[in-house]
């Protein structure tokens, strides 16, 4: 794969039925590696999808590069969600910063699963260097700077910082499993920290 990939869909264009097949199989491979992790076998996905086993790799010539598309999938729909919280312009800033943030941590969790698997395969998805990177960055900006205009979030935090502390809180979610209150006192203590102190709330 090559570093300057955004979208590994981006190619040439696809007849209709053919981007019903593969929209199919995208939805059916989203569900089963939900369900069944990253090591599902490809049949099973062609069978949830109710396509053949060839129909698959006509779109999708190795398991690496289901797994890539299905990555991509999910982050374009969180960007798409990070650039409609922007152009919302919630009412109040420190709420949908605080909102966005918790669907981060929820989608960091279930993405790690599919960059290991990618990586253990020898492929590299050059996310932070694609416009989806790019894209979110900019909309994580403008949330974190009106939450902080809003007096919600400490002045001193910047982006570079928050990411840093999310992909932390996102594996220690993982870390919990399926212990519910564990994952969310991970969760209250980070926004905890981001939230101004008494004095500079004065």
């Amino acid at each position: 794969m090559s570093p300057a990939t955004a979208d590994p869909a981006a190619s040439k264009p696809l007849r209709a039925d053919a981007r019903r097949n593969r929209a199919r199989v995208l939805e059916a491979a989203e569900s089963v590696f939900a369900a069944k992790g990253t090591g599902a076998p490809t049949e099973e996905v062609a069978r949830a999808a109710g396509v053949g086993i060839g129909t698959v790799f006509r779109h999708f010539p190795t398991k690496e590069a289901l797994l890539e598309a299905v990555l991509y999938a999910r982050l374009q729909r969180f960007v798409d969600e990070a650039e409609a919280a922007v152009a919302a312009e919630s009412a109040d800033p420190g709420e949908a910063f605080f909102t966005f943030l918790t669907s981060w941590i929820e989608m960091s969790s279930a993405k790690n699963a599919y960059f290991e698997a990618l990586t253990a395969a020898g492929v590299t998805v050059p996310v932070s260097k694609s416009d989806i990177g790019a894209r979110l960055l900019e909309s994580l900006g403008v949330l974190l700077s009106r939450a902080q205009d809003a007096g919600a979030v400490r002045k001193d935090l910047v982006v570079g910082e928050l990411i840093t502390v999310i992909i932390g809180v996102a594996r220690a979610a993982e870390y919990a499993g399926p212990d519910a209150r564990l994952r969310d006192r991970a969760v209250s203590i980070l926004f905890d920290g981001l939230r101004p102190s008494a004095g500079e709330r004065r």
